[in-house]
């Protein structure tokens, strides 16, 4: 089959052909059809599939007749994160270059005002994250009662990040009868009782089972213990890699990004670092900076596990197994894209196996441990299992005399090391230097009584500050005189009050 079949517009089939696409996908082949014909559409597919040009390319050439007014923009794309949205306008650029479309990309950490100057020329296509659209929302700097196709993308990441509750507010304001599609690679029970609230009579495509991954990508584990070794095992894969170009590498947390990207950096590796922390100017240019070949290795969280579509990645390697198993699937996306080979790897320590039996659950494959990297060929002080508790050492721990600790050394001690304890006197440990601590404070001390006052080695009391009397009261004063004989002229001056 070839996109001349599927009821695209001349302009649209034009722009497809100067970009090199000859047939479309399997997910592009069913949608594209029911979008031109204004059904709801509920796609599941893997990542990598071109979910984006299933939506993008029907989308284009509907909105060749008519014209969007101020403020309200004509179609509404969701995306869950910055990356995707950019990318998804990107799409419209590239495909819709015979078009003369307005095309808005409302994000975070991009100028309000510049956003605002486009919304007021009038948006044909709106692409957005929840966060923001709501905030021109609510600001009245947006209408979206004139939206005719609103697209929900990466809908199980829309979940993951909490943006449920944005996207029923949104669906409420756009008007009921609208087309929407829903696209994801993963479909979990809550995002499907969603499309059953937001969704007419939907057609539901789903070219491959859901949270299955693509058969072009090589799948394997290396065990590893945890620490400065887990690190090591990352750079021996990397300089081991057969046929490498690049690599995207994937931790679980933000922290662990920062420390892997300095530790790569340090041993000589090109590496980029991607995250959430970053402000979007940062994120953009070390994303454009991995695509254009800058650096080989680019360290990210889950941020940039989504939908980003980043051609000839050669490798994946997850430096943490993801605790969500659907995760897995999409950080592995990255690479095997397209039709081409790709290769994933997950560095698995003791205390990862449970995630791993999740991900092989919800693929429904086993993956495949290399060549000699089980974690039955670690030491066995590297696997981290738990030693028996007879097996484990006596702690020395310092206690107070006459503690626990104590009772627990006399019940390992001989009876006649007990006998003469019990009639030989503990001396009282003394916390002075100089050793001159009376034995009544030092008792006191010990027992745990209150702190007695401070007495001067005659016995008297010590007044004030006693003999440690700061510097700066011992130097020596001067009154003038002519201030002198006024008080002196003035007997009550000092006895007034204010």
């Amino acid at each position: 089959m070839t996109f001349s079949k599927l009821g695209l517009s001349e302009k649209v089939l034009q722009a497809v052909e100067a970009s090199g696409y000859l047939t479309p996908t399997p997910i592009q082949a069913e949608a594209i059809p029911h979008v031109l014909a204004g059904r709801d559409v509920l796609g599941i597919a893997q990542t990598g599939t071109g979910k984006t040009a299933a939506f993008t390319l029907p989308m284009l050439s509907r909105l060749e007749k008519g014209r969007a007014r101020a403020r309200m923009p004509r179609t509404l794309i969701l995306e869950p994160t910055r990356e995707l949205a950019a990318q998804v306008e990107e799409s419209f650029a590239r495909y819709g270059i015979n078009h003369k479309l307005n095309v808005a990309l409302l994000i975070g950490g991009v100028s309000f005002g510049d956003q605002e100057t486009k919304i007021m020329r009038g948006a044909d296509v709106l692409i957005a994250t929840p966060g923001r659209l709501l905030d021109f929302s609510e600001r009245g700097k947006l209408l979206l009662t004139g939206i005719e196709i609103l697209v929900i993308d990466e809908a199980d990441r829309m979940l993951d990040m909490g943006f449920i509750p944005d996207i029923e507010r949104i669906c409420k304001l756009v008007p009921f009868t609208r087309q929407t599609l829903f696209f994801s690679a993963t479909m979990p029970p809550e995002i499907t009782r969603l499309t059953e609230a937001f969704l007419h009579n939907p057609v539901r495509i789903e070219v491959a089972r859901a949270a299955s991954t693509a058969i072009t990508i090589s799948q394997g584990l290396v065990a590893s213990a945890t620490g400065p070794a887990k690190r090591e095992t990352l750079r021996r894969l990397i300089r081991g890699a057969a046929d490498f170009k690049n690599a995207i590498i994937f931790c679980n947390r933000k922290r662990d990004v920062a420390i892997l990207h300095k530790s790569l950096q340090k041993h000589g590796f090109n590496a980029g670092v991607l995250h959430g922390d970053m402000d979007q100017r940062a994120r953009m240019a070390s994303l454009d900076a991995f695509k254009s070949g800058g650096v080989d290795l680019i360290v990210c969280s889950d941020v940039a596990a989504r939908g980003l579509d980043i051609p000839d990645v050669s490798h994946v390697f997850n430096f943490d197994v993801p605790t969500h198993a659907e995760d897995y699937v999409h950080r592995i996306g990255r690479t095997g894209r397209a039709g081409k080979t790709g290769i994933a790897v997950s560095i698995v320590t003791s205390a990862d196996q449970k995630y791993i039996l999740q991900i092989e659950r919800l693929i429904a494959r086993k993956i495949d441990w290399l060549a000699g990297e089980s974690l039955a060929n670690l030491p066995e002080e590297e696997t981290g299992h738990r030693v028996p508790r007879g097996e484990r050492p006596q702690r020395s721990r310092r206690t107070a005399p006459g503690g626990g600790g104590a009772r627990a050394r006399a019940s390992t001690s001989r009876p006649s090391d007990i006998a003469a304890s019990a009639t030989t006197p503990k001396p009282i440990a003394s916390h002075r230097r100089d050793g001159d601590r009376p034995s009544g404070e030092a008792v006191s001390k010990q027992a745990g009584a209150p702190r007695q006052q401070h007495q001067k080695e005659d016995g008297s009391p010590v007044i004030g500050m006693g003999d440690h009397v700061p510097m700066f009261l011992l130097r020596p004063t001067t009154v003038k005189p002519g201030k002198a004989a006024a008080d002196k002229g003035d007997p009550g001056k000092n006895t007034r009050m204010g």
